[in-house]
This record gives C-alpha cells, sequence and structure tokens, in this order.
C-alpha cells in the first residue's frame, strides 16, 4: 500500500483484508459457525461482498460486510450536507453480531471512506456494544480499549468521539441509548485532521480492534445459562436495536437510497425480535437495571473508579 499518498485502490484493498480477518477471528472464536460469502455487484458501480454467520455456536446471526460502490450522489447527501458533487465512492466494512445467550451482547463496528467527483474526501466509522445486560465492568473494559486506540493518534478523540457515539446512538422516541456506545466519528478530512496516510492508519486500528473488543464477552459468556425471561429480555432489547437501525441509522438510509443491496443492507437486523406494549421492567430487577444506564454522557472509563 502507498503509505504517503493512499488512493481509493489502496483503501479498498485495505478494507477487504479487514473483512477477511474479522471473519477469520470469529470463526475461531464460534467454534462451529462458517461465514457463507456472496458476491454482489452494485446497480451503478463497484459491488461487494456480503458474509453472513447463521446458527452458529456463539452467534444466532451475523454479518460482515465489504462494499466498495459509486454512483451519483443522493439527494439527502446534497440537500443535508451541502455536498453538491455530481458522483461518488464509498467503500468500508460493516458488522452486526446477534448472538445466542442473552448475555453476550450485540456488538456493531462500521469503516468507511467517501470521495466524491469534486475531490473531497473523507473517513468516518465507530464501534458500539449493545449489551442485553449491562456488566459494569465489561462496559468499562470496552470503552479502555477504545480510549487506547484514539490516544494513540489524538489525546482528543477519545471524548470526542465517545460523546459523538452518545449522541448518535439515541432513540429520541424512547429516550434512552441502543446500549453503552463506544465511538463514532464522520467527515476527518486530511487538510483538517492529520494526513491521508495516518486516518486510514487511525480507522484501521480502529477496525483491528474488533476482535479484542469482542472475542473475550463471546468466550466469556457464552455458555452461561440464562431462562426464558432473560431470552424475552433480549428479544425485546433486539425490538430497540431494529428500531433504531431502520428510523435513524445513516448507512441504512444511505444503501437504500443509492440502490445497494437490500440484504446486505439489512442484514444488521436481528433474526427474532418482539415488542410487546409498554413493557416495563420490575421495579429492582436485572432489566430495570440495564435500563437506567441507557443514558447519554455515562462516563465508563470512571464508572467503576
Amino acid at each position: 500500500m502507498n503509505t504517503a499518498t493512499p488512493n481509493r485502490l489502496d483503501i479498498q484493498s485495505a478494507f477487504s483484508q479487514l473483512q477477511s480477518a474479522i471473519c477469520a477471528g470469529l470463526e475461531a472464536m464460534d467454534g462451529s459457525g462458517r461465514f457463507s460469502s456472496e458476491p454482489w455487484t452494485h446497480t451503478e458501480q463497484g459491488g461487494g461482498l456480503t458474509r453472513v454467520m447463521a446458527n452458529g455456536r456463539v452467534i444466532e446471526k451475523g454479518g460482515v460486510n465489504f462494499s466498495a460502490v459509486g454512483g451519483r450522489m443522493p439527494a439527502f447527501m446534497q440537500q443535508g450536507h451541502g455536498i453538491t458533487d455530481a458522483e461518488f465512492f464509498a467503500t468500508g466494512v460493516s458488522i452486526v453480531l446477534h448472538p445466542h445467550n442473552p448475555h453476550v451482547p450485540i456488538i456493531h463496528m462500521n469503516v468507511r471512506y467517501f470521495e466524491t467527483s469534486g475531490g473531497n474526501c473523507w473517513f468516518g466509522g465507530g464501534i458500539d456494544l449493545t449489551p442485553h445486560y449491562v456488566v459494569e465492568q465489561d462496559a468499562r473494559d470496552f470503552h479502555l480499549k477504545l480510549r487506547a486506540v484514539c490516544d494513540r493518534f489524538s489525546a482528543a478523540y477519545y471524548p470526542q468521539f465517545k460523546r459523538w457515539a452518545d449522541d448518535y446512538f439515541f432513540i429520541p422516541h424512547r429516550n434512552e441509548t441502543r446500549g453503552i456506545g463506544g465511538i463514532f466519528f464522520d467527515h476527518l478530512k486530511p487538510e483538517h485532521d492529520m494526513e491521508k496516510s495516518r486516518l486510514l492508519e487511525f480507522v484501521l486500528a480502529v477496525g483491528n480492534s474488533f476482535l479484542d473488543c469482542y472475542v473475550p464477552l463471546g468466550l466469556q459468556y457464552a455458555d452461561v445459562p440464562f431462562d426464558q425471561n432473560q431470552k424475552r429480555w433480549q428479544f425485546l432489547r433486539r425490538g430497540r436495536y431494529a428500531e433504531f437501525n431502520l428510523v435513524y441509522d445513516r448507512g441504512t438510509r444511505f444503501g437504500l437510497e443509492t440502490s445497494g443491496r437490500t440484504e446486505s443492507i439489512l442484514m444488521s437486523l436481528p433474526p427474532m425480535a418482539a415488542w410487546e406494549y409498554d413493557m416495563q421492567p420490575a421495579e429492582g430487577s436485572p432489566e430495570a437495571a440495564t435500563r437506567a444506564l441507557l443514558s447519554k454522557e455515562v462516563d465508563w472509563v470512571r464508572f467503576m473508579s
């Protein structure tokens, strides 16, 4: 890879390699599940590779998607972001894992690069954790790992991107966060933040932190016993996850409005979910304790100090 000035092909190749490495690591963690691979072609330019695991030992449904696509700039980006360039190129890796066991959290990660025909380019991405049951020490460890990645590049990154995740992964109509957050960033431009090669290095560092963030949790909790009440709670939390992805997630909207592959875009939805009218967890229950922690601006790094 040309580390001085990486071009779109360099970045596309790096993301493709990241997809392969993460799939191999997840298969090793799961033990029995294997990813299927389905290449696809975009309606305008490019395409991608959708890799899905179903009914593994740990992972009930999971996808690790790679794409490199181009075409006409979608109208909502022109209107909402003031981008008037005619054409775009976008490449990235997107991951969502839904586990069998309610004690294993859902995880999401996305890293991406966007380029326009007018010469604009930027990186974006993020990683966040959605436990069905929040374990404070696990939440702290997760955020410490993300802070360590950010601090290698800028001391300002973690607090800035953590706040951004709190705001982004928020469900306004429920007045709760989707989970315990993580980091989220967008529009990291070489001319404003750091050299393009350094930004790519940061985004890949976030991507490479995925297995370290998730594999220990999968191995620790995959075989913990659970009952039907806990499974019911898991389905309800999955319902919240689906609500966010269908109503607010920018990646879902971008994919659908740029004629992306529908099955790949909606891969993030859980295999089974539930909605119950005005469901309120019992006072003093583990479910109520988790619900109380789904709020913005929890300082997870200091939470257990």
